[in-house]
């Protein structure tokens, strides 16, 4: 195990048995960052409960935009094989989904199934940036999809770019709408799954978001055959509470209530400004954008990158689901699954109970 304690180089037992003893002295620890296989994931949750911890992925600006507007109205979605299947519209919304790379597949061939097999697929844009077929305009891209909405359903009249494009939504077969949800915000995809439901009405119309590249959609899932609530959870009171307020860590951080921190990231994810300010521990990938040292916290280990050096279920863009990654190259650092069983291990008493009780702040 490659291991550095307060910077000072150190072997595997004396880095768990810091790792442990930081984490056992916090009154309110977090575990964030997240970005890690399926195994380390639930490895996590399993940590938190022992230690009376809250969870909060880097993924949350993203995914909570998403599951925000399902909570608010539910969504009407499609995936990447039915979207390059069927649709004959794509409509691409906001500069970050300009350079998903599904747009490749889609631009290269066109619908083979249901009505619009033999059409031809038409892509489109709406942005801020310049090169967009339609022009967000200032208000920005949350404002033009409310905009947008409302001429596809009738309630705005007139002409204009935005009239112009929700009439080619409501023309075509199978449409679809290509969204960053980190970049459209709650609102943003509030609107816009609505605006999939309004076309439904006489078309056949779905929104495809992209998933976030710190494995948010495997965090969610993880999180809902967990706990069957949201990732962002706390044990403080012995079980699962999701507050997506509360149990933000930037928030916690701030606020002075979280007083120590586990930053999970077998894979690249940036870490944030607050962790510096808390005692720490982190599990890093050896394929960090930037070196592992023993500067980014109290306690750094690292750990296997899942689908370089070791095997490791990952959330899969194309396939839309968790799928297995087998190693590039098989490497000798333990994964970040191993390393928190053994936290977990030195942590809890033989009855598996949690080692004190915890703030309720959790």
């Amino acid at each position: 195990m490659t291991a550095w304690v307060k910077g000072q180089a150190a072997d595997a037992d004396a880095a768990i048995t810091a790792a442990a003893d930081l984490l056992r002295g916090a009154r309110a620890p977090v575990i964030a960052g997240l970005g890690a296989e399926v195994a380390a994931l639930r490895a996590a949750f399993r940590l938190a409960r022992a230690l009376g911890a809250s969870l909060d992925p880097a993924a949350s600006p993203g995914l909570y935009a998403d599951l925000g507007a399902l909570a608010a109205g539910g969504a009407m979605t499609t995936t990447p094989a039915e979207a390059v299947g069927r649709a004959d519209l794509v409509l691409v919304l906001g500069d970050g989904a300009a350079g998903a790379p599904i747009l490749a597949d889609l631009a290269a061939s066109g619908p083979t199934r249901g009505r619009a097999a033999g059409a031809p697929r038409t892509l489109l844009s709406l942005a801020s940036g310049q090169g967009a077929d339609y022009a967000a305009g200032e208000s920005g891209l949350p404002a033009a999809i409310g905009l947008l909405r409302a001429h596809a359903a009738g309630r705005m009249a007139g002409d204009g770019p935005l009239a112009d494009l929700a009439a080619r939504l409501r023309a075509a077969l199978y449409a679809v709408l290509l969204y960053d949800p980190a970049e459209t915000g709650a609102l943003g995809a509030e609107m816009l799954n609505g605006l999939a439901r309004d076309l439904n009405e006489t078309t056949r119309a779905f929104a495809l978001p992209l998933s976030d590249p710190h494995q948010g959609r495997a965090i969610a899932q993880v999180a809902a055959w967990t706990t069957a609530q949201g990732p962002r959870v706390g044990f403080g009171r012995g079980f699962p509470e999701h507050d997506p307020w509360r149990f933000d860590a930037a928030r916690q951080a701030a606020a002075g209530e979280a007083d120590a921190a586990l930053w999970l990231a077998s894979l690249p994810c940036p870490r944030p400004a607050w962790l510096r300010a808390l005692p720490s521990v982190a599990l890093l990938g050896a394929a960090q954008a930037e070196p592992v040292t023993g500067g980014e916290a109290d306690v750094v280990i690292a750990v296997g990158v899942p689908g370089e050096s070791l095997g490791g279920a990952l959330w899969h863009p194309r396939r839309a689901a968790i799928a297995w990654q087998p190693a590039a190259k098989p490497g000798a650092l333990p994964s970040a699954a191993a390393v928190l069983g053994a936290l977990h291990a030195r942590l809890t008493p033989a009855q598996g109970q949690p080692v004190q009780e915890r703030s309720a702040s959790c």
